[in-house]
């Protein structure tokens, strides 16, 4: 089959079925800026993660320090140390680090953008102090019933909080409350990796409720937008890629 045209813009770029080729959903966000990172870096990077894994926070730093030092532009150790302060309840030292990655990889870095945008609400007195080092924490739970409870928790206090309906949005059941979700999210100025994944999820809703025209409309101009972070980008191609086979 010939390069078929899917999607084209109010600017005018287009998007085909040759730019949806290959693309798994999948960023390998680990080689942003690794183009020349010394195997010394590598090497105290893993260490800092391992020691980081066992709760030895000081030394992991020390690690993430050095690494840095090594390949200054690489954003993966700072990425790491910002964690690890956050984990530490230094919100403060996470807020700086998470900026810095940041201004290292403009596109998005893992959860950066969101980790950032949440630090700076709690800092401006919107969301309570440690709220980010608790919200951070929801990653690793697997129990999702549980999980839906303490979002749900979480959205009647701080209906304000973009990520919290983010996570709602894709554990919800009932179709009109996945929908209220991302409405509630997409109101409240969301980070731009929040906005995108909401606007995903929107499409993805859109496209089982049998409207592929607005999924596809979402989806496409996700991919071609300058502005969608690079996240956004690959997983809209990547859902698009999916409706279009």
């Amino acid at each position: 089959m010939g390069t078929r045209l899917v999607f084209k813009d109010a600017a005018g770029r287009e998007l085909t079925t040759d730019d949806l080729q290959g693309v798994s959903g999948t960023v390998r966000w680990e080689v942003i800026g690794a183009d020349s990172v010394p195997a010394e870096a590598s090497r105290l990077h893993a260490e800092a993660r391992e020691a980081g894994g066992r709760g030895d926070y000081p030394h992991a730093l020390d690690l993430l320090a050095q690494a840095h030092r090594l390949a200054p532009g690489w954003p993966y150790p700072v990425y790491d140390a910002a964690y690890t302060y956050l984990l530490q309840g230094d919100s403060g030292k996470a807020e700086e680090l998470y900026a810095e990655v940041d201004r290292m990889a403009p596109r998005g870095f893992f959860t950066a953008k969101t980790s950032l945008d949440c630090l700076r609400r709690e800092h401006a007195g919107a969301l309570f102090p440690g709220f980010c080092r608790a919200f951070a924490s929801l990653e690793w739970m697997d129990d999702k019933v549980k999980k839906k409870a303490l979002l749900e928790g979480i959205v009647e206090k701080y209906p304000a909080f973009p990520p919290a309906w983010k996570e709602l949005s894709s554990l919800r059941e009932d179709e009109e409350a996945r929908l209220q979700a991302i409405t509630r999210g997409l109101e409240h100025d969301p980070d731009p990796e929040t906005r995108g994944v909401l606007l995903i999820n929107r499409a993805m809703v859109l496209h089982r409720r049998g409207d592929r025209a607005g999924a596809i409309q979402i989806l496409g101009e996700l991919s071609l937008n300058p502005e969608s972070t690079l996240g956004t980008e690959i997983l809209a191609k990547a859902t698009l890629a999916h409706f279009v086979r």
